[in-house]
């Protein structure tokens, strides 16, 4: 649950924040959850008409039922400084990285919809440290990361509590 903080001025404040790690109960139901699908009969088509097919959809829910290490995403995760502010009464989270380049510009990154955050922890260092992979210090940036709303905080589904917001469309994230 994230706390609002007031400075002087009356302006929420700036919080870190640590992506919570999921306990490996939860973790282990979802995997059980995911192993119990009851499966649809194989489209009868070989196109995509009849959505995506069945094969691929299985082995995807496969690897997430198997394969996929969660825990090796929390660690990534919160290998980069994570932050928290309150803007019009919703917590909004987000990465920021400085880089060691005086003269970076700062940029604001936004992910898509439907997307995540993670989807952007490979463009960090090229973007930060660019001298590290063969620019030049004058690409640098200095980047806030920010998650989109429609992913939600757990203080901002609160807050919404019977309120249906809009969610945002591809392309959009207010």
């Amino acid at each position: 649950m994230s706390v609002s903080t007031e400075n002087p001025a009356g302006a929420t404040a700036i919080r870190p924040f640590t992506v919570p790690k999921v306990p490996d109960a939860e973790l282990e139901a979802l995997r059980a959850r995911i192993a119990a699908t009851r499966w649809p009969d194989q489209e009868t088509v070989t196109d995509y008409s009849q959505g995506v097919p069945l094969a691929m959809i299985q082995d995807l829910a496969r690897y997430w039922a198997t394969d996929y290490d969660w825990c090796r995403c929390e660690a990534k995760l919160n290998a980069w400084p994570h932050f928290m502010t309150e803007i019009d009464g919703l917590d909004i989270h987000f990465i920021h990285v400085r880089s060691a380049h005086d003269d970076a510009l700062p940029v604001i990154v936004t992910h898509g919809w439907p997307g995540s955050i993670i989807e952007q922890l490979k463009i960090i260092d090229p973007l930060t440290n660019p001298t590290a992979h063969g620019a030049s210090a004058s690409d640098a940036f200095h980047l806030v990361i920010r998650r989109c709303r429609a992913t939600g905080t757990p203080a901002n589904r609160a807050r919404l509590a019977g309120i249906r917001p809009a969610l945002p469309g591809p392309g959009r994230c207010s």
